[in-house]
């Protein structure tokens, strides 16, 4: 298998490689390579956010004219994925960082800017204590102090954390779950009580309601007061008042007809005349209704002319009398 696939190459006893010409390439040429997106970033000609990690064919080039501590610096040529505006930035390895150069905005970074302060601040630091000896004290004792002050925060949380390990957080569930069990069980027990209060209470309602029904003689019940139409008072009060009206004006304007005392009064009695009483009564005798062979009545004849209110009553009270008499007569 060795045989097949040949590593090694021939050089003849005479090869010399000052001998090949070079390739004369430019300095500034550029390649194509495969690059992720460093940081965030806007385009300035449409607004696309292009985020880090986002990867792109860049093209690669070497500055020149610019080293920093005989590294070289490289720039690279990106295209944006919406206008396809060509985004450049190069390496900045002072900072360990790149710097944003055309095309583009680089987005707000709260911990780029927290790291350069910080490492501003320790710069003012390190001037300071090589020209002041006396701060050099000064920055000790703070660091000393600084330095306490977070042992001890460190002793607290152990001791929390400690007394914390002793603590059973099941045993305490457990005591909470049984609580609540048992003050479940004494709220479904004075429940029970008061459904059988009340239910008591009913049944001696009803033993006292019967007990009164049995003594005392049932009753009926009183007509309710609600009426269903509102017309139904007009009918109620309108039956019994048309009826006693005619009543009470007839006898109170004619009276009855078996009461003598108030026919008295209204009526004076006329002093007979001899002569007069003779010829009525021959004619009363002809209007007397006589009963025939076979019980049948004969027609009487109602006397002629003008006669006074209490001869008429009298006339119709004996008339009554005789018909009464024919209906006796003939019921025998």
């Amino acid at each position: 298998m060795s045989e097949r696939k040949v590593l090694n190459k021939y050089y003849p006893p005479d090869f010399d490689p000052s001998k090949i010409p070079k390739l004369k390439l430019p300095k500034d040429r550029q390649y194509v390579v495969r690059l992720m997106a460093p940081f965030n970033m806007r385009c300035k000609t449409c607004g696309e956010y292009i985020y880090k990690g986002k990867k792109f064919n860049a093209r690669k080039e070497t500055v020149q004219n610019e080293v920093y501590l005989g590294l070289p610096i490289f720039r690279f040529y990106i295209k944006c994925t919406r206008c396809l505006a060509e985004i450049t930035f190069k390496t900045d390895p002072e900072n360990t960082d790149y710097t944003m150069e055309h095309g583009a905005t680089r987005n707000f970074q709260a911990e780029k800017l927290l790291e350069e302060e910080e490492k501003r601040l320790q710069k003012e630091r390190e001037e300071e204590e090589l020209n002041n000896p006396m701060k050099v004290l000064e920055n000790r004792t703070k660091d000393s102090k600084l330095e306490m002050e977070v042992l001890e925060n460190l002793q607290e949380l152990k001791e929390l954390n400690q007394r914390q390990a002793h603590v059973d957080f099941e045993s305490m569930l457990q005591k909470y779950k049984d609580y609540e069990e048992e003050q479940r069980r004494r709220e479904q027990e004075d429940d029970e009580r008061e459904m059988k209060a009340m239910l008591e209470q009913a049944q001696n309602r009803r033993f006292l309601e019967d007990s009164e029904s049995d003594e005392e003689p049932a009753q009926a019940p009183p007509r309710p007061l609600v009426q269903t139409k509102p017309t139904d008072i007009l009918q109620e009060d309108s039956e019994p008042q048309n009826k006693r009206p005619k009543t009470e004006s007839w006898d109170r304007s004619v009276g009855k007809l078996n009461g003598k005392s108030q026919l008295a009064g209204m009526v004076t009695v006329k002093k007979p005349n001899p002569q007069s009483d003779v010829a009525d009564g021959t004619k009363n005798q002809e209007a007397v209704p006589r009963a025939g062979a076979g019980g049948q009545s004969t027609k009487e004849c109602k006397p002629s002319g003008p006669q006074p209110l209490a001869s008429t009553a009298v006339s119709s009270l004996s008339l009554l009398g005789a018909y009464s008499d024919s209906e006796d007569s003939k019921s025998d």
